[in-house]
């Protein structure tokens, strides 16, 4: 809920070129407040979301002007926009999955098509919606040794998992939720600081960690579960944590994220030799530190490979789009659990 990421990708579906521009749009306080008061939002009634779609789409707008600005293109230059728009409820098991976003009024507004609503069809197949990205990791990692885990530390943290057969078979890529990410972590420096998050993880790392509250949060059925899986980020309860300081609290969080991603290797082929990290958590040192220590292998920011770690997810929706318009698969079994390779999206075209 911090602002939009946009980036300019070339691309036929399957390799991707040399990647463009990038652009981030903030979102305003009030506008933040207004989706935090969704904590429970009516999954029955679009209607209960109306008064945010224009301005969260105008928000998009904006961030697509932008890119458009950093590359210097004009917007006929474009083929497709990918629209994921914002997650407000994801239920896969009750069948239901709701980002919000105007996908017509955006094709109107640049005059080219604009896949949106990339989950609910994998949704309605019976799969976990979560997470899409991996298809594009693979694409990107083409050229690295194997096994491999890209790990994206957003909200809730997912893994993508490379092995080490031929590139390009599906039974080499395997993807879930791991568990928690940040947003536990931002959740309590906010609702104790006020402050958006611990930067750096600089609160974690005065304290230790209460043992008993992390074993207590670990003892939860979902990390046990067969991937592929995938979680909303309000999926863990935090009451474990309740009793304890600032400082305790945020070291025993960012534990749990590190402890739940350590365990993600059970459900993993073979043992990555190399993790690259990209989203939010990779700004962490306290929480990247925990993973280089718990994970023994080398842990590094995507970076280090030539990867934009800011842009990763926005330049995936954007490969996933040209896929979507050329019916490619967007989800797999081993990604999101669909019986079959699916592919996803609505397309809005201009009228």
């Amino acid at each position: 809920m911090d602002g939009v990421d946009a980036a300019l990708v070339e691309t036929d579906g399957v390799h991707v070129q040399p990647l463009g521009a990038t652009a981030f749009v903030p979102i305003d306080q009030g506008f933040r407040d207004a989706f935090r008061a969704l904590e429970r939002p009516d999954p029955e009634n679009a209607s209960h979301y109306d008064h945010l779609v224009g301005e969260l789409t105008a928000v998009h707008a904006d961030a697509v002007d932008a890119v458009l600005m950093a590359a210097e293109l004009d917007r006929s230059q474009i083929d497709v926009i990918g629209f994921h728009g914002q997650t407000v409820y994801h239920a896969p098991k009750d069948g239901v999955t709701i980002q919000l976003g105007d996908g017509q009024d955006l094709a109107n507004r640049y005059r080219v098509p604009v896949v949106a609503d990339f989950r609910s069809n994998d949704v309605q197949a019976g799969g976990e919606g979560a997470p899409l990205a991996p298809l594009y990791h693979r694409a990107l990692a083409r050229d690295l040794n194997k096994p491999l885990a890209v790990l994206n530390i957003g909200g809730v943290a997912n893994v993508t998992w490379l092995g080490s057969g031929d590139v390009g078979g599906d039974d080499d890529i395997l993807a879930f939720d791991t568990g928690p990410g940040n947003a536990m972590m931002d959740d309590w420096v906010r609702a104790h600081t006020g402050a958006a998050f611990d930067e750096g993880g600089a609160l974690a790392q005065t304290s230790h960690v209460d043992q008993q509250a992390l074993s207590t949060l670990l003892d939860h059925p979902y990390f046990d579960t067969l991937p592929p899986k995938s979680l909303d980020r309000r999926g863990f309860d935090a009451s474990p944590v309740s009793g304890l300081s600032l400082e305790a609290g945020a070291s025993t969080l960012s534990a749990f994220s590190v402890a739940a991603i350590v365990r993600s290797q059970q459900h993993m082929p073979e043992r990555p030799e190399r993790w690259l990290i990209c989203g939010g958590g990779r700004h962490n040192s306290t929480l990247m530190q925990g993973l280089r220590d718990a994970l023994g292998v080398p842990v590094d920011s995507v970076e280090t490979v030539g990867w934009d770690g800011d842009y990763l997810e926005a330049q995936a929706f954007a490969y996933l789009a040209v896929r979507a318009m050329d019916g490619l698969p967007l989800s797999l079994p081993t990604t999101t659990g669909v019986s079959t390779p699916l592919t996803g999206g609505q397309v809005f075209n201009p009228c």
